[in-house]
């Protein structure tokens, strides 16, 4: 399955920009459907077309309280115990995340349609704007962490063991349904994460071409490299005609033209720059998203890499590099920090914690650098815990 996460600034037109892929995609002859928390003027949710086109919406109110409800149902045994008031659905309102949530698990079911063949051919996601995306994105994996740190597997071992733990410690111990519960709840993560570090999974950006756009999507290129997404393109969006008679309009064009430049040079060769023109009209038909599909058809190229791009190199005197290709990160925004068999990377207001690998598990960090848009982080075997050569 080909999925496409667009995101972008706020107010960029983002929405716009994934309606547009998706009715493109789908006049290819590819079942397409397009999710998005927000109304799609020109694609009423929940319908279907002739063009092979499904568009849903994620509606985040529904999803938390059904969780919260399921949730009810089954800690009742120790609700009861607590002599707790059960919640009505009618009364619950959701919670901030909970949104977040319901993105994930919009995905994981899309994930799942696709493998057993009833699902979509191309994925298209409107993501929140850039930040949230980006937090978003992260955040299977920052879940999976925190339930194997909260929850190890390991402890289901001494589940016989404890009606006897419980009565030593005085206190009841957790039930099996919690960690059955942890292990579902991973499980349906692991398929989310699964999706995004999909080969054929990629980004794409949506920005109105001007200065603060420009440095928003710079962030946003060290952000996505950081956690190994690749994206497939640019989309200036809104783009004026360049000549016109107007010398306020004529300004406005220039100006855009100007940004446009500094933006093919930034992204160049790897990342095309797209530009969707500007309709004189917000998009409100589907008529109004054909004259953008042309310049929104999601590609397929071969992705550079599936997963994670990091890679390693290894000198004559046994020093392991772990490179990490970061473009736009400056090394006055860098820090790392090792702590137990985990690497804690922060790029500007970007953070991410990578399990290390088996063998620099065995090794101490001797240094780091940046150097042409790579992060090289240098690795010295342990001569207490690296294996002797006879």
């Amino acid at each position: 399955m080909r999925t496409v996460l667009v995101t972008g600034p706020g107010g960029a037109g983002r929405t716009t920009v994934a309606a547009a892929t998706a009715l493109a995609a789908a006049r290819s002859g590819r079942r397409t459907l397009l999710v998005s928390a927000d109304e799609v003027p020109a694609l009423p949710a929940g319908t279907e077309d002739t063009e092979r086109l499904t568009s849903v919406r994620v509606d985040s109110a529904a999803h938390f309280r059904d969780e919260l409800l399921e949730l009810q149902d089954r800690a009742s045994g120790v609700l009861d115990l607590l002599g707790a008031n059960r919640l009505d659905g009618e009364e619950l309102t959701e919670l901030p995340g909970s949104a977040q949530l319901a993105v994930l698990h919009t995905l994981r079911r899309a994930a799942e349609d696709s493998r057993t063949g009833d699902g979509c051919e191309v994925l298209v996601v409107d993501l929140p704007p850039l930040t949230d995306a980006l937090a978003l994105l992260a955040l299977p994996g920052q879940l999976r962490r925190y339930l194997r740190r909260l929850l190890p597997r390991e402890r289901q071992a001494a589940r016989a063991l404890r009606p006897v733990l419980a009565q030593l410690a005085g206190v009841p111990m957790p039930a099996q349904w919690l960690y059955e519960a942890a292990a579902r709840k991973d499980a349906e993560l692991a398929a989310v994460e699964a999706l995004i570090e999909d080969a054929a999974t990629t980004v794409r950006l949506v920005a109105e071409p001007g200065q603060a756009a420009g440095g928003a999507l710079s962030s946003a290129r060290t952000a996505l490299a950081l956690h190994g997404l690749r994206v497939d393109s640019v989309v200036a969006s809104r783009v004026l005609p360049r000549h016109s008679a107007d010398p306020w309009f004529a300004d406005l064009a220039a100006r855009q033209e100007k940004c446009l430049d500094h933006w093919h040079q930034e992204w160049a060769p790897g990342t095309p720059v797209r530009e969707s023109a500007h309709l004189g009209r917000e998009p409100r038909t589907l008529e109004d998203l054909s004259l953008l599909a042309g310049d929104c058809a999601p590609d397929d190229r071969t992705p550079g890499h599936a997963g994670d791009p990091w890679w390693t190199e290894t000198a004559e005197d046994g020093v392991i590099s772990w490179c990490l290709p970061l473009p736009g990160a400056t090394k006055e925004d860098l820090r790392l920090v090792r702590r137990g068999d985990e690497l804690l990377l922060t790029a500007g207001p970007f953070h991410r914690i990578v399990r290390l690998e088996s063998a620099l598990r065995r090794c101490t960090v001797s240094g780091a650098a940046l150097t042409d848009g790579v992060l090289r982080v240098r690795f010295t075997p342990d001569p207490a815990l690296w294996p002797r050569t006879p």
